[in-house]
């Protein structure tokens, strides 16, 4: 299967989908991590964000091509993104399960305040890609992530995935 995790800078996407993957024991692929891997830190054209998109969606093309669930960690903000993965589960005839973590604005100020390991984003940044974000069209999961419940978050997607999966 293939699970998008969604969200704004500083929602606790990554937070959540990293340790979703682990669970799973899914390969965990990462926008921020492969930005960094290709060298791509401060580049956010259109353009840019689609070459990224498009890396991942090869790199989760070679992991469902080898049996692997993939749990895919970026902000899918524009419908472009999330149906490029509609598509490739459809091509490799898997699952897609989409899910979308928000948070309260005060506690997203408050994580965006802090050096982050791997994301640029900041506050000009969340607020940017708040008014860029693009309405949901497909099913979805919407969990919110507040300072102590990465367990329950935890335990609602996989409620939902396999409730769904059965």
């Amino acid at each position: 299967m293939i699970i998008i995790v969604s969200g704004l800078p500083g929602s606790g996407k990554s937070y959540f989908a990293s340790r979703f993957a682990k669970q799973l024991g899914a390969t965990y692929l990462s926008s921020d991590q492969l930005r960094l891997d290709k060298n791509a830190l401060g580049k956010y054209s259109l353009k840019d964000k689609l070459s990224i998109y498009l890396a991942m969606s090869d790199q989760t093309a070679k992991a469902v091509n080898k049996g692997r669930h993939v749990v895919v960690d970026a902000t899918f903000y524009h419908h472009t993104m999330r149906d490029l993965f509609m598509e490739l589960a459809n091509m490799h005839q898997t699952p897609l399960y989409v899910i979308l973590v928000v948070a309260d604005t005060y506690l997203i100020r408050e994580r965006l305040s802090k050096p982050r390991e791997l994301s640029e984003a900041d506050l000009g940044v969340y607020t940017r890609m708040k008014e860029e974000f693009e309405k949901m069209d497909m099913p979805h999961l919407v969990l919110q992530s507040e300072k102590n419940n990465i367990e329950a978050m935890l335990q609602l997607a996989s409620d939902y995935i396999y409730k769904i999966h059965e």
